[in-house]
């Protein structure tokens, strides 16, 4: 693919262009060692590194257009420079203009939120690939255009990433995307140019302080994208949660609520819930369902909100949602020969710990035991390490703190800073089991016909 530059240089951004705007581009590239002849780089300001320091060695790799916040004081003349006030945030338009705006050729629905998020895209894609559509989807778990599997990067690919992923969608003649949309790709400027028709809020608990440092922007940051959404869109926010209506509060889209205690514009109840699934009445009709726990009668509630908004005929939206099945890593539910019972899930939160281990308890009668595997992954929020424990150890009958994902930090280290959250009265109940694997396998050993084990955090 090859674009002149004029084309594709519409961010109102730019501040000047140096050079020719008929040069010819023919890749975007963010990393300045993949550039070659014909690349237009991007020196974006990281947190750790300024790529203007890399400007010299792309230009020597061939690139033909480079934008940047600062220009070098050596301007070669079969180089274009682009002049913005942001890289980063730039980068998202330049790379929807150089695809052909692709996200505006199917319609584009973006989930948000702290915990649901994957779950809620996967059974939108699954639903109507189900009625007959080919969909694509952008998920943490994967990346999906009709039948072909990308393993998943980010749960927001980068720009460039992202408008070639659906790019490739318009050429398989996709009609839907589902997407969810992170935190950071919304204050990254990474979904910068999208054309959403729809945009999903699930809720909002205590996640990424580590990078948005405080709740108040962790709430900014979400609700960023929805003041951003256009007129034609809907926002489709969860009443139930306290920050649901602040997120649509300046938001120019047609607003729309989902509930399961408050009054809203598309409830449910549940009738039933057990480990095999739910049993829910949505607009009078009572439909049993393959997936288990009160969050996924929000997620449920939420891809049947967004299917009738995208105008499906209830009744089919409900058929075809009954069939469905879990997501990988997402309350995944195991039996072994001799009766005990398995729990794989991704609960990475303290809220969405809870909401496991409650449904769990919910369910289960007390003649078993709870045990729970849990750890928290290094480099990320501290914050919520002892609360995760405290959420285990209360909720469980025996807790084992392993590792999870420790990047750069001591596991041992982390495992120490969740038991400091562990009330004194629960000491004996936990242990301390650095390696994953075994702490598994002495969950396993522990356990006893019809006692459930939870394994908490990794997921898929």
């Amino acid at each position: 693919m090859s674009k002149v530059l004029a084309d594709i240089a519409q961010y109102k951004g730019i501040l000047a262009i140096h050079g020719s705007e008929s040069i010819l581009v023919h890749a975007l590239e963010l990393d300045s060692r993949k550039v070659v002849s014909g690349t237009m780089f991007f020196a974006v300001i990281g947190t750790t590194v300024d790529a203007h320091k890399f400007i010299p060695d792309v230009i020597k790799l061939g690139a033909s257009v480079i934008v940047c916040s600062t220009l070098p004081s050596d301007l070669p003349s079969e180089v274009t420079f682009v002049l913005v006030d942001d890289v980063q945030q730039s980068v998202g338009y330049f790379a929807s203009a150089f695809y052909d705006y692709p996200s505006s050729k199917f319609k584009l629905i973006g989930v948000t939120g702290t915990n649901g998020k994957t779950t809620t895209t996967t059974m939108l894609f699954n639903l109507f690939s189900s009625l007959g559509s080919t969909c694509g989807l952008v998920s943490t778990v994967d990346y999906r255009i009709a039948s072909k599997v990308y393993t998943s990067s980010h749960t927001t690919p980068d720009p460039i990433k992202l408008n070639a992923l659906m790019a490739e969608m318009v050429e398989a003649d996709c009609s839907y995307c589902f997407m969810e949309v992170s935190s950071h790709s919304i204050v990254q400027g990474r979904i910068n140019g999208l054309a959403f028709d729809g945009a999903v809020f699930t809720n909002i608990t205590h996640d990424h302080l580590d990078y948005h440092l405080t709740f108040d922007n962790y709430i900014k940051a979400k609700k960023l994208f929805f003041d951003q959404l256009p007129d034609e869109a809907f926002a489709l926010v969860n009443k139930d949660d306290r920050n649901g209506l602040v997120m649509v509060q300046n938001t120019k889209a047609s607003k729309y609520t989902y509930a399961l205690k408050s009054a809203a514009d598309f409830n449910c109840k549940i009738m039933e819930s057990d480990f095999e699934g739910l049993l829910l009445k949505i607009d009078h009709d009572e439909v049993w369902f393959n997936l288990v726990g009160k969050f996924n009668a929000y997620n449920l509630l939420a891809v049947y909100s967004v299917a009738f908004l995208l105008e499906i005929e209830r009744s089919t939206i409900l058929t075809h949602l009954s069939h469905q099945l879990g997501v990988n890593g997402r309350f995944e539910v195991y039996r072994s020969a001799n009766g005990i019972i398995g729990v794989v899930d991704y609960a990475h939160t303290p809220d969405a710990l809870e909401n496991v281990l409650s449904t769990i308890n919910d369910i289960r009668s007390t003649n078993e035991q709870l045990l729970t595997v849990v750890g928290c992954g290094g480099n990320r929020d501290k914050e919520k390490r002892p609360v995760m424990a405290k959420v285990s150890s209360n909720l469980s009958d025996k807790v084992i703190l392993t590792s999870d994902n420790p990047r750069d930090e001591v596991p041992e280290v982390i495992i120490e800073e969740m038991m400091q959250g562990v009330d004194a009265s629960a000491y004996k109940k936990v242990l301390k089991i650095t390696d994953r694997k075994e702490a598994i396998r002495a969950a396993i050993m522990m356990s006893k016909p019809k006692d459930i084990i939870l394994i908490a955090v990794k997921g898929h």
